[in-house]
């Protein structure tokens, strides 16, 4: 087993149209505004951004993430990634009810060295520390929303 390396899953139940919640997904300069664990995201181009995250645990993570498909009518995000993490993401946006589910996937090594140094021992924290900060995220989409 490569300790590194992680999968994750998470579902968000929003308030809001499909697109609306695809608007909001795909302006990613937005993040900090709603989801205080994006502390940072700096456009490098049309595609590509630098992104700082922090969660509960007292480490911040940057990467590189480049746009490798929008696909508005599908609903779909895709990101590569690079940097203290590398892999890739993809939000899937579709209808639920009056609403929208949001599916995040993420498939990422970690390649930050003390993070590495402590994948063992910390591997069930680290996981923890993910759902904690999506956690956030879905709910500082939903009142974002709400409020928009």
């Amino acid at each position: 087993m490569d300790w590194n390396h992680y999968r994750f899953r998470s579902l968000w139940t929003l308030p809001a149209p499909p697109a609306t919640v695809y608007a909001a997904l795909e302006n990613a300069e937005g993040y900090p505004r709603w989801w205080r664990q994006v502390r940072e995201v700096t456009r490098l181009d049309d595609t590509t951004g630098v992104i700082r995250i922090r969660s509960l645990l007292p480490y911040d993570m940057t990467f590189t993430a480049r746009e490798v498909r929008r696909d508005p009518q599908a609903g779909v995000l895709e990101l590569a990634m690079s940097g203290d993490i590398e892999g890739c993401a993809r939000w899937t946006v579709t209808p639920l009810g009056t609403g929208t589910l949001a599916r995040y996937d993420q498939v990422v090594d970690v390649r930050k060295p003390l993070l590495r140094r402590l994948a063992v021992p910390c591997r069930p924290v680290f996981r923890a520390n993910h759902r904690l900060m999506m956690r956030a995220g879905a709910r500082g989409l939903a009142r974002h929303l709400e409020a928009v």
